[in-house]
């Protein structure tokens, strides 16, 4: 009942983040993040009525996925929203959906060999850095609108993922900092969502999604155009 309750809080909260922009609460996609809980919470998850998970370990995932797929009839849309090791992209082919953290040319060449040798397209978006944060994975933007040097080379970069057979970018998704107010996080979110805007022009491709906000943030987030929540412990408690 903890998680049903969990998730029904959320949900609204989504709504009201909606409401406030004239959003429409089914662009946003609530992806519950299942890392380090048991196959059971997914599947209490998953009896309330949701279908999108995230998972961000391939040795966690290869376990728990296989058994929550098997335990429910419910078609499940994992998403894998964790850094992943270039030696660990052919595992990460057949059991996810889509994966947000594709954070270098490389690993996107990687996904893309693995994906066309499993006969597949994978959904992918690209991990940017707009923070400017040393600890953070992505691309790095900080500063891109000001910044014609980086830019360029950016737009080029992912100019080239766009062209890999056996990929399908969808978008772009970040990781904020960790702030104490959820409004101090907004101009990262407004600067990824420009970012988007900018490359659909340049680059003359839809990027439909934006995956940014978490439990802390999300409503911001959303706010700033996000189409993923990526939210766990407002829904499962403390990471076990």
């Amino acid at each position: 009942m903890m998680i049903i309750d969990n998730i029904h809080r959320v949900q609204q909260q989504i709504a009201d983040a909606c409401a406030r922009t004239g959003r429409d609460p089914q662009d946003v996609t609530l992806i519950a993040v299942s890392k380090t809980h048991p196959a059971e919470m997914v599947l209490a998850a998953v009896s309330a009525g949701l279908q999108h998970f995230g998972e961000n370990r391939v040795e966690e995932s290869e376990s728990k996925i296989p058994v929550v797929n098997a335990k429910t009839a419910q078609p499940l849309v994992w998403h894998m929203i964790g850094h992943i090791q270039s030696r660990k992209a052919r595992e990460v082919v057949p059991l996810f959906n889509v994966v947000h953290s594709v954070d270098t040319l490389k690993l996107a060449s990687r996904l893309a060999s693995f994906s066309a040798e499993q006969g597949r397209t994978l959904d992918v978006l690209l991990e940017v850095n707009v923070s400017g944060e040393a600890a953070k994975h992505g691309f790095a933007a900080a500063g891109w609108e000001d910044n014609a040097d980086l830019r360029q080379p950016l737009f080029q970069e992912f100019a080239r993922i766009l062209h890999l057979p056996g990929l399908r970018v969808r978008g772009l998704m970040t990781m904020a900092p960790i702030v104490d107010q959820m409004e101090q996080v907004r101009p990262v979110f407004r600067s990824l969502r420009r970012l988007r805007d900018a490359l659909q022009t340049e680059l003359g491709q839809p990027l439909p999604e934006l995956s940014m906000g978490m439990t802390d943030d999300f409503p911001v987030a959303i706010e700033e155009g996000a189409t993923f929540v990526r939210v766990g412990r407002a829904i499962f408690g403390d990471r076990e």
